[in-house]
């Protein structure tokens, strides 16, 4: 596939290797490879936008490739289909995500930051959320605004809690394990990186609807980022990880409108990022030992 084109359909990687790359005015910025048993395309078909790279072939492959328009079909008739595919596409596009994230680290340091290297931010005491009284149809409103239905949107607004946070305090930290998914009710929240010998870069100011923290509990491991109460301070509805398991139980065909909304949320900022860290290879002249990217499953 090619940067700046249209086309919504998914390919699965089945042998070979591929490259995930962007032509820039300094030379070719690698942002990951792709190995047996990977997906790609998903952005595109979740949020039907234009290709936000360049997908290579590395060696001699060969492909999956899924007709969207066939796959849209089947997911209308099966709703368990409709929630594997999702469900699928929202873990490939969070590892993505998380690849980018690590990236960042990498391109302000110099030096490849792999799994087992504790962020800086791990250990500094976090802060913790004020309880609040929240009227329950205000938290049934928020849920409709993002597209979800109104037994969705009761359901949600019973079982959130919502915490307050002062502008500046910390939500949760990089390296955490992560329990919780948060969604924003009033206010901003600031996510970001803390990155050695540079300090605090931000990755992305979040504002009224939008949904974080969501990635640890895909995948299990610990917060790629810090969350952090913007200048107004953030209020947050709280939902915990037994809670979002059962709303997203394949079995019990709970929710895939939550699904699909959790999944243009991570399409979103997986393309913001991706345009953030080309930028910042580019107002450097391209002077970024990033590029290529460590040896390592995933660059």
């Amino acid at each position: 596939v090619k940067h700046g084109d249209a086309g919504e359909d998914l390919y699965g990687v089945l042998r070979g290797n591929l490259k995930i790359q962007r032509d820039t005015p300094y030379g070719l910025f690698k942002l990951a490879r792709l190995h047996p048993g990977e997906l790609f395309g998903e952005t595109n078909f979740i949020d039907i936008g234009k290709r936000s790279t360049d997908v290579v072939a590395d060696s001699d492959c060969e492909l999956a490739v899924f007709s969207a328009e066939r796959l849209r079909e089947l997911c209308d008739e099966h709703q368990r289909f409709e929630l594997a595919v999702y469900w699928a596409m929202w873990g490939s596009a969070s590892k993505k995500l998380r690849i980018t994230n690590r990236m960042l680290a990498h391109y302000f340091s110099g030096d490849s930051v792999g799994d087992g290297d504790r962020p800086t931010s791990v250990g500094v005491p976090k802060d913790h959320g004020e309880p609040f009284q929240v009227d329950s149809l205000a938290k049934r409103d928020m849920f409709l605004e993002m597209g979800l239905s109104h037994m969705e949107a009761n359901f949600m607004a019973t079982l959130s809690k919502p915490e307050r946070f002062a502008p500046s305090e910390t939500i949760f930290r990089e390296g955490e394990p992560g329990n919780k998914l948060y969604v924003i009710l009033n206010g901003d929240v600031r996510i970001s990186k803390n990155i050695p010998g540079t300090g605090e870069e931000a990755l992305a100011i979040l504002g009224r609807g939008d949904i974080f923290g969501e990635m640890a509990l895909v995948d299990g491991r610990p917060r790629s980022a810090d969350a952090v109460a913007h200048d107004a301070g953030a209020e947050l509805l709280v939902i915990r990880d037994p809670v979002l398991a059962g709303l997203l139980d394949i079995d019990k065909l709970s929710s895939p409108r939550l699904l699909k909304v959790l999944c243009r949320n991570v399409a979103k900022r997986l393309r913001v990022l991706d345009e953030k860290i080309i930028g910042w290879y580019m107002i450097s002249g391209g002077n970024s030992t990033v590029v290529g990217g460590p040896d390592e499953p995933g660059f």
